[in-house]
């Protein structure tokens, strides 16, 4: 079956987002009296939302406090609020694979884990150029990553069968999340995570980079 459409997930897939995400963490953990963690330890806190993320970087402790998590993910919120755009870039070669994909007017949308309201606003301020069908991140009512509940809602959309659409993500929750919707997976390695992840996790197919996805379109 020929691909029709692709669902980006957006940290680690369309935007390099680690740093402004770590180091907002670290700001909170500073604060609460906990050692920071070195930013390349985000690759594996980050892709389950907000909570897993706050949740994760408060475990991996050497001593073990009870944190309010509620009111941690908020500081979190409010941290990242305020320095979200100072490192975070779209990866070399995505506004080029975006180009194309508007070129052969193939529909595209995103699914993230991201709280919705920074899905929306990094999209609309660093890929202002390209148009979405749709952009879902995690909010009231959209259950966070592997529920495909998001995805299978674009599909809807866009009428097409799943299996008409690449999942493009960089995480294993991703391509568990294209699995249980039927979608193809396919595994971004210029992301967060590894191959051997994603081929574990259920990836059909592996992008070396993001112009690599437009092969899929060619076929």
């Amino acid at each position: 079956m020929s691909h029709k459409a692709i669902i980006f997930d957006l940290d680690g897939t369309l935007l390099d987002t680690l740093e402004d995400l770590a180091l907002s963490v670290n700001a909170v953990l500073r604060s609460e009296g906990y050692n920071e963690h070195p930013v390349d330890k985000y690759r594996y806190f980050v892709g389950d939302g907000i909570e897993k993320l706050v949740e994760r970087a408060f475990s991996k402790q050497g001593e073990q406090r009870k944190i309010d998590l509620q009111a941690m993910v908020k500081a979190v919120k409010e941290e990242y609020g305020r320095r979200w755009s100072n490192n975070t870039r779209p990866y070399p070669g995505v506004k080029e694979l975006l180009v194309f994909l508007e070129e052969k007017q193939i529909s595209k949308a995103i699914f993230s884990n991201k709280p919705h309201e920074f899905a929306l606003l990094t999209v609309d301020t660093l890929l202002p150029e390209w148009n979405f069908v749709e952009i879902f991140g995690i909010g009231p009512g959209m259950p966070r990553k592997p529920d495909p509940h998001g995805a299978l809602q674009i599909a809807e959309k866009l009428a097409l069968n799943p299996r008409e659409i690449i999942y493009l993500g960089d995480t294993a929750t991703d391509m568990e999340t294209a699995v249980a919707g039927g979608f193809y997976p396919v595994g971004a390695l210029w992301g967060f995570r590894t191959a051997e992840e994603l081929l574990a996790s259920g990836a059909r197919s592996l992008a070396q980079k993001p112009l690599d996805v437009a092969d899929f379109f060619r076929r």
